[in-house]
């Protein structure tokens, strides 16, 4: 779609070019003189600036001139004024654009600060923003902002290791942060100041050179990843067993199969609240496959038995369908 306001430059620019080349020809018609005189009549006549006439003027000549003078300033003022608005209109846009995304950001509750947004960082935005999850993007590059802006994702510009911008971007009101910058140093000076601003909420750091996992945990963050060492494990994984690695591929980055991994938790008012595995009909009535639970304190059950009671606040790893994840996920929830 074509912007209004350069279409009134360009028209602008257009009448002015009419006018100069209308009053070269016309005075060279008129006056007789030279097409580099005329030209330069034309030009100091329509800027106003006073120099004087070239060569004495007919009287038909001056008619001439105040014809031009009035073609010409129109037409330089009505470029000024376009151009005026632009600017005004620009500076505008950016004010109330600025205050509206920190309006929405003040709006958001339960949310994920993403702290850099370079290769690691977009790539977590993208999964995120797939399961429909409110996040904010902080970074201190206006080109990577710009680019956010385009994309509709909120932003906060400047560095994460400042307070100021975790304060912009939610962390009050946020339910986990992820430290995805490219230096472990400011990567374990982010954890430490977001955990030192709200030591209870969740982090999850980037980690590149070997030691900074230690020094990442030591500094608050509740898990590290290290993209290089994952990398490695399932590359060395799809060597070793690369049916087992097909497997986990379908089903974590596939959207093509029928079956997901979830990970669902037993709201308070479930009906499965006290439950074994073996009555609550998950796997006869929903097909879904229960491979752990997670209890509250933190012990994780593997391929858990039959027997196995749910209780409040368990997380269940599930494999089956979208439709049966959703009607388990229903089922375990409060109203459920």
């Amino acid at each position: 779609m074509n912007d209004p306001s350069n279409n009134r430059v360009t028209l602008g620019i257009a009448i002015l070019t009419l006018v100069l080349l209308g009053g070269t020809l016309g005075f060279v018609i008129i006056e007789g003189w030279s097409f580099f005189d005329s030209l330069y009549m034309t030009i100091t006549t329509v800027t106003t600036v006073g120099f004087g006439e070239v060569h004495p003027l007919s009287r038909a000549g001056r008619s001439f001139t105040m014809l031009l003078i009035a073609g010409g300033v129109g037409s330089v003022l009505y470029i000024l004024t376009v151009l005026a608005e632009e600017v005004v209109e620009g500076k505008l846009r950016q004010v109330f654009g600025r205050r509206t995304l920190e309006r929405k950001i003040r709006s958001l509750k339960d949310h994920y600060l993403i702290c850099g947004y370079g290769r690691i960082g977009s790539l977590v935005a993208d999964m995120l923003r797939e399961r429909g999850l409110d996040m904010v993007v902080i970074d201190a590059d206006p080109e990577i902002t710009r680019r956010l802006e385009a994309e509709g994702l909120y932003y906060v510009l400047g560095s994460a290791t400042e307070e100021e911008s975790l304060l912009a971007a939610g962390i009050d009101r946020a339910k986990g942060l992820v430290a995805t910058v490219s230096s472990d140093a400011d990567n374990v000076y982010i954890v430490l100041t977001a955990k030192g601003m709200r030591p209870d909420i969740f982090t999850i750091a980037r980690a590149t050179e070997p030691g900074s996992e230690r020094k990442l945990k030591r500094a608050g963050a509740d898990k590290v990843v290290s993209p290089y060492y994952i990398g490695a494990r399932r590359i060395a994984q799809t060597v070793i067993r690369p049916s087992v690695a097909d497997f986990v591929d379908l089903t974590f980055h596939s959207t093509d199969l029928a079956l997901q991994m979830e990970e669902l938790v037993v709201g308070r008012g479930s009906n499965l609240v006290g439950v074994t595995l073996r009555d609550s009909g998950i796997r006869q009535k929903l097909d879904v496959i229960i491979l752990g639970v997670k209890k509250v304190d933190g012990h994780m059950l593997f391929n858990p038995p039959a027997e196995t009671m749910l209780a409040t606040g368990d997380t269940l790893i599930a494999l089956g369908s979208h439709a049966s994840m959703q009607k388990l996920g229903k089922i375990l929830d409060d109203n459920g």
